[in-house]
This record gives structure tokens, sequence and C-alpha cells, in this order.
């Protein structure tokens, strides 16, 4: 388990959530810093990654301060653990699993579970989580985001999936609490190109169109 905890102030200052998928070992490595002094604040590794056990452990080791760290696409009970394990200090699933949830509520780690419709977005809420994932995001769009938000104002709601700088300040004017961005935001081409200061300013436009979305 993790020796620190998740810190919200840290989340509020940048409500994007940085999904890590299938990028090596060594370019996470660098990535991490970069991602930081852009002013992001917090990433999430899926557990679907090659080494995410490890690059979790690393990431806690090394930015524990400055980045929450997290474990994505857990969809099992035996992956949580392995992902609390590693020290991963909140929890993001693609799915509804109520032992999960249960689980991170009973344990007071922050869950953000992947549900689409109103019905599965409210169980979710009623479980404990902390904040809901709506998944896939981009298939119906911000309206439906607005449309959700009408009656059920009081959950925080996080879309994920075909999120990008496009249009990512329509789904903040819908009502987003934050933001799934991945593959958009970790852009392939410049890491292929190992080209570290291209990617943190890329980075630092999301940053910039949240602070101009406030």
């Amino acid at each position: 388990m993790s020796q620190t905890l998740f810190s919200w102030d840290l989340f509020k200052k940048a409500p994007i959530i940085g999904i890590v998928r299938n990028l090596a070992v060594e370019d996470v490595i660098k990535i991490l810093p970069v991602y930081r002094n852009a002013g992001l604040t917090t990433i999430e590794i899926t557990m679907n990654t090659a080494g995410a056990e490890d690059l979790i452990r690393f990431a806690v080791a090394q930015e524990q301060t400055g980045l929450n760290i997290g474990a994505g696409t857990v969809c099992t009970e035996p992956e949580l653990e392995r992902a609390l394990a590693a020290g991963a200090q909140f929890i993001v699933t693609p799915i509804l699993n109520e032992n999960v949830i249960r689980t991170c509520v009973a344990r007071d780690i922050p869950i953000f579970p992947g549900a689409f419709t109103p019905s599965e977005i409210y169980k979710a809420w009623s479980l404990g989580a902390s904040m809901v994932k709506v998944f896939p995001a981009a298939s119906l769009g911000y309206s439906y985001l607005k449309e959700v938000k009408g009656p059920l104002n009081q959950i925080r709601l996080v879309p994920t999936g075909g999120v990008s700088l496009a249009n990512m300040t329509d789904f903040l004017k819908a009502g987003a609490d934050g933001l799934g961005i991945g593959g958009q935001l970790f852009d392939n081409k410049l890491i292929q190109q190992k080209n570290w200061h291209g990617l943190q300013q890329h980075f630092r436009q999301f940053v910039d169109q949240l602070s101009a979305s406030q």
C-alpha cells in the first residue's frame, strides 16, 4: 500500500487524469517529470500495460509529492489487490464491479468506476464512488453529459474515451468534474521521437485550455 494519499487539492489544480496505456517502461520514466513540470497532476497507469505494477511503484517513489499515481483498467478484485500492493493512490475501472468499489470505499481509496447509462452512473455513485467515469464518452458526446447532469447534478463525472484538446472545453462546460485523456494527451509521435520538450509543450496546451475554461 502507498504511504501517501490521493490529493484532491492536486487534482483540482488540473482536473485531467492522464491515461498511460501500452507505453514502454523507459518512456514512462522520462514522461513522469515532463508531465509534472507541464502542470498536470494526476496520472493513471493501466494494469494491462506491460510492467504496470513496477511502473506504479517507481512513479509513487519518485513523484508521490507532485503527482497522484493511480491504476486503471482494474476489472477484478485480484487486479485491485495487485494495484494497491504496488502503491496505487486511486483506482479507475472501465466497468461497474460492485466488489471493487466496496473494497476501495472500505479502505478509503478513491475509486472512479466506469459507467455509461444513467442507472449505471447512479448505482456507482450510490455504492460510494468518488467520481464516476463516463465511458465511452465520445460515443454520445458532451450533450449526453449535460443531459445526465440535469437530474444527477450531485454526481461528479469524468468523461473518458475520445476526449481531446478540440472538445475538452465542451465537456467541461457540459458539467464534467474532470477529464480522462489517453492517446490524445500522450502524443505517440512525440514519444517515439523522444521529443520530451515538445511533449511538455503539448501537455501545456491542455493545461492552458483548462485555465481558459475556468
